[in-house]
């Protein structure tokens, strides 16, 4: 689960006579991630497309562009279709001609439709006035103009203008109508230079007669009319495109499959009479991709492994494994329909690559991640940052162990665990996308681990009922928020800063392990430096650091609230930390020598796992978020040892002097909207709803995004780079046509 699925590159070689036979072969098996020929070897040139390659990309071009235009998906695809040749030709080309005459009608509606919209919103200013269209225009002496503005700065305006004689304004609203007598030739006189200093938008005065309110009656009807006629387009669309989905999503595969297909040999070296083809295939289905050739056109193609592959952290070749096959070496082009390896490829020489290794081209293996399915959500967080290169670990598996862990920690609540797994459970069941999918594995994870800390904690949504009916009203842990149990939240702060620890081991570990193809010194110095450096400091802390050491990191595992190590024990002996400090030197020194740059981020042993504290203070933060809803609705009064417990049975005012599981009630906290009264009771639901809402909210983006922080920034920063390529064999997965 740690590496990716073995990958091996063969090379399949053959007469182009079979070339096509092959091609549909491997097609169908879906198995081969064919990589591109780099034209490297002499004698060999690119292949040339199938003929018929640009007839079926047409084609194809023409069944998405009428997808588009019916807006067909998925959900409208009915049975699969057997789609032949005649219905790719004819029936085709009558839904063309049906869809695009539909389309073409609704585009000339649609552009009617809007043209007259804005001649009904051009018109309204005309209607406020009240003036007659034919009132605003043909006149020899006035110069007339309708817009919006300022009625009164317009009118001060033109008062003031030695260019008019006289001058009328009419307004309603925004709506202004002037009509000016100009002291010259009405041509001379524009009503814009006028109004420089006032506020005015002119419009466009329509050709039209008659009131403006019978103008816009009459375009209303036509807009009824054309809305009519729209609708009537669309449902007629709707019926083609009930009519034709299926045929137009299984002509699109059955294209698709086609142009793949015969583009091919795009990707292969080819001769006059030969070709060359070469990938990479899962290790395991070798043999079912030479079974499948040889039952195809068997003696007339060689198919060869020619390595499985093996790379280093910086994805060179450490080693590969060649597979030796009965006539010739490795790499080497076999003899094609009987004649000698000279003749089937035309006297062409290829190039070795890979230490003598002869291949096609230098890439790299694709990734195929072998993750079980309760595993397998998880890779979308780690492809976030990016696919897993071929050449190290894959870090799902150990984010599926931690990020539920820790967000379940953070959160620790039964109520909300079971709703963050039905969150989780209806992204995966209403959702086609992966990566939603995805998401709603990673909450239902997430949830289940919430739901097991909560057990833990003995709380549901908030209350501590749980606790009482599970473990007797003494859950095996606390959160720490009431003063009663104020020691958890310092022992969770220890217990985080050494679960940090744990996490940054295993990431130094990966990535020595990684390092150890370069040589032991290097790993040593490039990771096992980091390891001493980290384990030494902490020894030194855990021993006393000198006396500087606070003692929490103590009395949590020899006093209060967990007593698992003798009081003797720690801090640890005096030799133990200047053990730890001779280690953190040593890898001080290592990682000088090795990676001098580096040395300036040495004190990130101690920054990295104290950056683990998130997690206890994201878990009191949200117990307090959940306490203080609670605290409104059902009140809180205080016992005698320090212990809080909510209103649900009685009103606080009512248990002061009371005793409570041996404790005696000595104040209140606040009384709760719950015992105040009916108004206060329906403004409590309110808040008790919305408030655990939002603590649920702030869950995911705060537990969440901190967890999902710690795993990227403090984990995958020490091993991981990523980058690797995605594994996409040659092949179709058939969804809407039958085989042929």
């Amino acid at each position: 689960m740690l590496r990716p699925e073995r990958m091996s590159r063969v090379s399949v070689t053959g007469s182009k006579g079979v070339m096509d036979d092959v091609i549909e072969t491997v097609h169908d098996l879906n198995l081969l991630h064919v990589t591109d020929y780099d034209g490297s070897w002499d004698g060999f040139d690119l292949g040339d497309p199938i003929e018929g390659a640009e007839e079926a990309s047409q084609k194809l071009v023409t069944v998405r562009s009428l997808k588009s235009i019916l807006d067909i998906d998925d959900e409208d695809a009915g049975p699969t279709q057997l789609v032949t040749d005649e219905a790719l030709d004819e029936e085709l080309e009558s839904v063309r001609q049906d869809v695009n005459e539909l389309d073409d009608r609704r585009d000339e509606l649609v552009d009617e439709l809007r043209s007259v919209e804005e001649r009904i919103d051009s018109v309204e200013p005309y209607a406020a006035l009240g003036i007659d269209l034919d009132l605003l225009q043909g006149y020899e002496s006035l110069v007339v103009a309708v817009g919006e503005g300022d009625a009164a700065g317009i009118e001060s305006e033109l008062a003031a203008a030695d260019e008019v004689d006289e001058f009328m304004v009419r307004s309603s609203g925004k709506a202004v109508a002037i009509f000016v007598y100009p002291e010259g030739e009405p041509e001379t006189v524009a009503i814009q230079d006028l109004l420089v200093g006032a506020t005015f938008q002119e419009y466009e005065i329509p050709d039209a007669e008659g009131s403006p309110e019978e103008y816009i009656s009459e375009l209303q009807h036509r807009k009824q009319q054309l809305e009519s006629k729209l609708d009537t387009v669309e449902n007629e669309l709707g019926d083609l495109k009930h009519d034709v989905a299926g045929f137009l999503l299984a002509a699109e595969e059955k294209l698709a499959i086609r142009v793949q297909q015969a583009e091919a040999p795009l990707n292969f070296a080819t001769t006059e009479n030969a070709f060359v083809a070469e990938g990479w295939i899962p290790t395991t289905d070798v043999d079912e991709l030479r079974i499948a050739l040889d039952s195809a056109v068997g003696d007339h193609v060689d198919v060869e492994e020619l390595e499985r592959a093996e790379y280093d952290s910086d994805g060179h070749v450490t080693g590969h494994e060649p597979v030796e096959e009965s006539g010739g070496m490795p790499g080497e082009p076999a003899a094609v329909d009987g004649g000698d390896s000279e003749t089937a490829t035309d006297g062409g020489k290829k190039k070795a690559t890979d230490g003598g290794l002869v291949t096609m081209s230098s890439s790299e293996p694709p990734v195929i991640q072998q993750n079980s399915k309760p595993v397998k959500p998880f890779e979308a967080l780690v492809e976030v940052i990016n696919r897993p290169k071929y050449s190290e670990f894959d870090p799902t598996v150990l984010v599926f162990l931690t990020f539920p862990a820790f967000f379940g920690f953070m959160i620790g609540d039964l109520g909300y665990g079971i709703l963050y797994m039905l969150l989780g459970f209806w992204l995966m069941r209403s959702f086609d996308s992966p990566v939603i999918k995805s998401l709603g594995g990673v909450g239902l994870w997430a949830g289940l681990f919430t739901g097991v800390f909560g057990i833990m904690y003995g709380e549901i949504f908030g209350l501590h009922q749980l606790g009482e009916i599970v473990w007797g009203g003494n859950p095996p842990m606390h959160k720490g928020l009431q003063p009663a149990y104020a020691d958890y939240a310092l022992a969770w702060l220890v217990i985080s800063v050494l679960a940090g620890v744990a996490h940054l081991t295993i990431a130094w570990v990966l990535d020595f392990i990684e390092n150890l193809g370069h040589g032991f010194g290097t790993a040593m110095g490039e990771s096992g430096s980091w390891l001493l450096m980290m384990f030494g400091l902490w020894a030194w802390i855990f021993a006393g650091a000198f006396g500087s050491a606070p003692d929490l990191l103590f009395s949590v595992f020899t006093g209060d609230p967990y007593s698992v190590v003798p009081a003797s024990a720690l801090p640890l002996p005096s030799v133990v930390g200047l053990a730890g400090l001779g280690l953190f030197a040593l890898g001080f020194v290592l990682l000088l020598v090795t990676e001098p740059i580096e040395i300036v981020e040495f004190l990130n042993v101690m920054v990295n796992a104290l950056s683990y504290t998130r997690l206890a203070a994201v878990l009191l933060a949200k117990a307090g978020m959940a306490f203080v809803v609670n605290l409104l609705f059902f009140g809180v009064y205080v016992d005698s040892h320090g212990g809080w417990h909510f209103g649900i049975n009685h009103a606080p005012s009512t248990m002061v002097g009371e005793t409570y599981h041996g404790a005696e009630i000595t104040s209140v906290m606040f009384e709760g909207l719950m015992h105040s009264g009916i108004a206060a009771l329906v403004l409590g639901i309110f808040v008790l709803v919305i408030g655990h809402l939002l603590v649920l909210t702030l869950g995911i983006t705060s537990a969440g995004l901190q967890a999902i922080r710690l795993e990227y920034v403090e984990f995958f920063g020490k091993f991981y780079e990523g980058g690797g390529k995605p594994y996409v064999p040659f092949g179709y997965d058939r969804e809407y046509t039958a085989e042929d």
